[in-house]
Parts: C-alpha cells; sequence; structure tokens
C-alpha cells in the first residue's frame, strides 16, 4: 500500500501542538481591518484549538493517525 501523502492545503493553515491538539489561526484578519476595532484586531490575532470534532478527520489530512 502506498505511503499516504500531507494535504499541502490542510499543513499550511494547521499545525500539531506538543498535547496532539491542533492550531488554527481565526479568519477575517485578512482585509477591511480600518472597519473593525482595535479589540476585534487584538482578538483575530490570537491563534486557537481546533475543534475535536474537527480534529480527526484534519489529522488525516496532515498525515497523523
Amino acid at each position: 500500500m502506498p505511503k499516504m501523502k500531507t494535504h499541502q492545503g490542510a499543513s499550511g493553515r494547521f499545525e500539531v501542538r506538543k498535547n496532539g491538539r491542533l492550531k488554527r489561526r481565526r479568519a477575517g484578519h485578512n482585509h477591511m481591518l480600518e472597519k473593525k476595532s482595535r479589540q476585534q484586531k487584538r482578538r483575530l490575532n490570537t491563534e486557537t484549538d481546533l475543534t475535536r470534532s474537527d480534529e480527526k478527520k484534519l489529522k488525516r489530512l496532515l498525515g497523523e493517525r
């Protein structure tokens, strides 16, 4: 059976932390920043964990089991 390849789109967007959880960026921080308040921009700057329901699918895309 051939080796499973890493999905390149997912590898650029997600990162596996030491504890096994997946780290992601928050959406909406690429454009239209002049209309957002300082608190909104600060909140969007932080990275967060992915939901547990999506972790199984994304770990498969990233080549982890």
